[in-house]
């Protein structure tokens, strides 16, 4: 009896460890493929790509639709989740395929699954440390991690329709911080559609875009038409925060 207990105690020490790192894993994986694909995988991702093969894409698609629309919503998943480059590409792919409202439906369900990939890989490890901490800090530190639980929806919604936020930035930050899945599924759900149609309108006339010999004008995305509307929708996200803040003043 007495062996058994050092043996018992050293193979939980041996163990916790492999169980910390074993965290950390899924975030390693999909950090090292981003770091491949962003030089590898570059010159694949690209509108030139699409247009020397657009005919055969076209031709399959007729043939196998759903197929098709398989194969396109796994590849704009991992491409989401592995933060690799082509996610405009990809958006606008799937307008040119499947049309505007297939094309925002299959874009904004595979961007939707592949934010809330990486937001669980970086939750299960890096992010349960991190919000561990937030959770015992005082000090600014607290005020920060309070203001944030107060305003979660709003700020979530932000960092999506804020067009200057990189779109993997929005999946990482929030997981770090310790944000409510829930909330964050719902917000990128709702948070990408007026990009995701936009995107997808784009492609829509990639056809003819090709056939003059032009590439994408990706500008479009700033015309106030277009612009205006986010803008408008940032506003109204950040509102409920401009409120608690007047309240707050007004009670001190």
């Amino acid at each position: 009896m007495r062996r058994t207990k050092p043996d018992t105690i050293m193979s939980d020490t041996t163990q916790a460890p492999r169980s910390g790192l074993a965290r950390h894993i899924p975030l390693l994986v999909i950090l090292a493929v981003a770091a491949v694909g962003y030089f590898t995988l570059g010159e694949y991702l690209t509108f030139e790509t699409l247009r020397d093969n657009r005919e055969a894409l076209l031709g399959w698609r007729d043939a196998n639709y759903w197929a098709m629309a398989g194969a396109f919503i796994a590849i704009y998943i991992a491409i989401v989740a592995f933060s690799l480059p082509g996610a405009a590409v990809a958006s606008m792919t799937g307008g040119f395929l499947f049309g505007l409202f297939a094309g925002t439906v299959f874009n904004i369900f595979s961007a939707t699954i592949g934010a809330s990939a990486i937001f669980l890989a970086a939750r299960w490890g890096l992010g349960a440390s991190l919000t561990a901490r937030l959770e015992a800090s005082e000090g600014t530190i607290k005020k920060l991690k309070d203001g944030l639980r107060e305003n979660e929806i709003s700020v979530l919604f932000l960092l999506r329709l804020v067009p200057v936020v990189p779109f993997f930035m929005a999946n990482l930050v929030p997981a770090l911080v310790g944000v409510k899945f829930r909330n964050f599924l719902f917000t990128t759900a709702l948070g990408i559609i007026p990009g995701g149609i936009v995107y997808t309108w784009i492609g829509v006339g990639l056809g003819g875009v090709f056939d003059r010999g032009e590439t994408p004008d990706v500008s479009l995305l700033w015309e106030p038409f277009v612009i205006g509307p986010i803008v408008g929708l940032c506003v109204l996200a950040a509102l409920p925060i401009l409120i608690k803040t007047l309240r707050g003043q007004k009670d001190s």
